[in-house]
């Protein structure tokens, strides 16, 4: 959209021609003053979906009415609920359906899958990162290199953006792989890092890694959902992703893991546990461990049908959505909110620096904005008049405006909102 204006009119035009704008009446929104509040946090917790309650509602049913037997006799038999999501988390992250397991939650999955894809050996020793990555993932990666007697000072790099820079370039980081050469054992960055949004070139960092003989993994705990991905495709080792964010499937929800084909029954090492055995001889309980000959050998444990049920709500949003649609809305939005923050700044003479690229293809819904001279005071000065948007320190606030739920209006009454806050 090459032409934005700062009016009601013309925000509520782009919301009637929006083919997806119908979604948002299926989730609940938090009140403020007796309105909608202007929810710009779905990359931190997405929005409850109406359906939620209904789908925990009949799994309540279910365990009330046939107890144990509800793993065979439920509407969704718990044995195998798992098995119903694949195809929609496949689809949403780009890969074959024996590449995708739904399970456990986001840094238990990086540490099993680490177990498999982290394997020091000789002067191979070395993980390559962002800089401050989400400090869950540094504190994986520095508890797997000591475990493996290394020392994460030494073992744990992270690559800097140049200096009065932001965000990471590319060629940046593929010139750090390339240094580390033969030293480098694993290259595992975030799809979008959380703090600047900035998505990275996955195919590009997982070319390099392989080149020096390294695996590549992602976090996509903020690309899920949000991002467009073919991780088949983009020949990515391993990644994971939670749910709670841009997947709108509840506080700590369930997670998912892709491993690519090309592993799969290879006999990588990893940690076994009873869901992970071959379901065809899984109830002979026998001794030997005999892994699925998919994703699914990463399972430990059996499916929490609870917090799944909420997800297959979600993952079924997405399929009706399509991540097409909703990437084409996600450009068209967040650039209408860049445009509103930039119109607002010169209105008020104020320095609001967004840090996240420019490039629609280098970011997705989220924007992080350093308010010079303003920070904490202009964030609660935002919240106290009905923005819930987000705060992380030590002077970024960060704000997505999810194409799911989210609308032009919203991103209007932003605009309205940080003009008085400011004024």
């Amino acid at each position: 959209m090459s032409t934005y204006q700062n009016t009601l009119a013309f925000a509520q035009a782009q919301d009637g021609a929006d083919p997806l704008h119908a979604f948002r009446d299926e989730f609940h929104f938090p009140q403020h003053d007796g309105w909608p509040v202007v929810y710009l946090t779905g990359n931190s917790l997405g929005l409850q979906p109406k359906a939620a309650a209904d789908a925990l509602k009949q799994e309540l049913d279910d365990w009330a009415r046939f107890g144990v037997e509800g793993h065979f006799q439920a509407k969704h038999p718990w044995l195998s609920y798992h098995e119903e999501l694949t195809a929609s988390a496949a689809r949403l992250v780009g890969a074959k359906e024996e590449e995708v397991v739904v399970m456990n939650q986001l840094t238990s999955n990086l540490h099993f899958l680490l177990v498999s894809f982290f394997r020091p050996n000789g002067k191979r020793r070395k993980i390559l990162t962002e800089q401050r990555p989400f400090p869950s993932d540094t504190y994986a990666f520095a508890s797997q290199i000591a475990f493996h007697g290394g020392d994460p000072e030494v073992d744990l790099v992270e690559v800097q953006p140049r200096a009065g820079e932001h965000l990471l370039r590319t060629e940046d980081i593929i010139a750090r792989i390339n240094e580390l050469g033969d030293e480098l054992a694993l290259v595992c960055f975030g799809g979008v890092n959380f703090y600047t949004g900035q998505a990275f070139d996955i195919p590009a960092i997982t070319k390099a890694a392989h080149t020096v003989g390294a695996i590549a993994g992602f976090d996509l705990a903020h690309a899920a959902g949000n991002l467009k991905m073919e991780l088949h495709a983009w020949n990515a080792d391993f990644a994971c992703w939670c749910s709670y964010k841009y997947l709108n499937s509840g506080p700590g929800s369930i997670a998912g893991a892709f491993v690519h084909e090309r592993h799969l029954g290879k006999g990588l090492p990893l940690f076994a546990g009873w869901w992970g055995h071959d379901k065809k001889d899984r109830f002979k309980m026998e001794r030997t461990f005999k892994p699925m000959p998919t994703a699914e050998a990463w399972q430990v444990s059996n499916a929490p049908v609870l917090s799944m049920a909420v997800h297959r709500v979600a993952l079924e949003q997405f399929d009706r959505a399509g991540m097409d649609r909703l990437r084409a809305k996600s450009e068209q939005l967040t650039g209408y909110l860049a445009f509103i923050i930039d119109t607002v700044a010169k209105q008020t003479n104020t320095n609001l620096e967004v840090v996240t690229p420019m490039d629609p293809a280098q970011r997705g819904a989220q924007l992080s904005v350093l308010a010079h001279g303003k920070g904490r005071g202009l964030f609660d000065a935002l919240t106290a008049r009905g923005v819930i948007a987000d705060w992380r320190e030590p002077n970024v606030i960060r704000m997505a405006p999810v194409p799911m739920y989210n609308s032009f209006e919203d991103v209007y009454r932003f605009g309205s909102i940080l003009k008085e806050a400011l004024t």
